[in-house]
């Protein structure tokens, strides 16, 4: 598929995902929603990619929101279908069964921080600024960001930050939890990539497991979500990976993984 909104890439076990549409600060329209599904599951099905960091082109939006232009032009049943693709496309991120990093450098808003929120982890700017402004418009957030941002930091930050629709400075953001590092404008490529590195030298098969058993469990109570959490370390017990680990870790070497 020939991209015109983004720039998708890979080096080695990095995939990465560029929004371009500068122009517009990278707003998401449904060309933007239907190339970055075709990207996921693109990088999805690379084996050699083991991680995906998501950023805007430019230097002052991540993504702006989505493209109100669209917005403005739906009907009932239509916003319905919309909503719903744009949060079938962002249940990708979750599920890739590979890290997927939003390194936020600039405004990320409405749907740009949706996006953000799908994201395993989250890096920031501290020039970024971060919100979901949807019902100064008369809406609500549409691609699962009530529900993300309820569970990520808390549903008190969500009520607030949903009902005001205020925007919020990075970092007020990396306060309640909604990012996990912030960096100096001119820092954040290489700090982000700092942390991807460290996943990537880590056992794949595990990171994979522990991921699995993070999301399962966030809708389960504390003892079914353990009881996936021995499953999980049973089944990452059994790997070529675990031995590698455990043996380096004896040998006080640093561990060469292959992901089996």
């Amino acid at each position: 598929m020939n991209y015109e909104n983004i720039l998708c890439e890979t080096d080695g076990p990095l995939g990465r995902i560029t929004f371009n549409r500068p122009k517009v600060m990278n707003a998401l329209n449904h060309q933007t929603l239907t190339e970055l599904a075709h990207a996921l599951d693109s990088l999805r099905a690379n084996a050699d990619v083991r991680a995906v960091v998501l950023t805007g082109a430019g230097d002052k939006a991540f993504v702006a929101g989505a493209d109100i232009n669209e917005l403005a032009k739906m009907k009932a049943m239509q916003a319905k279908d919309v909503a719903y693709f744009g949060q079938q496309v962002f249940a990708r991120l979750e599920n890739m069964g590979k890290p997927t990093i939003a390194m936020i450098n600039g405004f990320a808003l409405g749907g740009g921080l949706e996006l953000a929120l799908a994201c395993t982890l989250r890096t920031a700017s501290t020039e970024a600024r971060v919100g979901l402004p949807e019902v100064s418009l008369g809406i609500i957030p549409g691609y699962g960001g009530s529900q993300r941002l309820a569970r990520i930091a808390s549903p008190g930050v969500a009520r607030e930050w949903i009902l005001t629709a205020d925007m919020y400075s990075a970092e007020e953001a990396h306060r309640v939890g909604v990012i996990n590092r912030l960096f100096a404008p001119e820092e954040l490529e290489a700090g982000t990539m700092k942390m991807v590195n460290k996943i990537l030298s880590r056992g794949p098969v595990a990171v994979r497991l522990g991921m699995e058993a993070i999301n399962r469990g966030l809708n389960m109570s504390q003892q079914e979500g353990e009881i996936i959490e021995t499953d999980m370390f049973g089944l990452a017990s059994t790997t070529d990976d675990m031995r590698e680990g455990m043996a380096a870790f004896l040998e006080k070497r640093k561990p060469e993984f292959t992901g089996k």
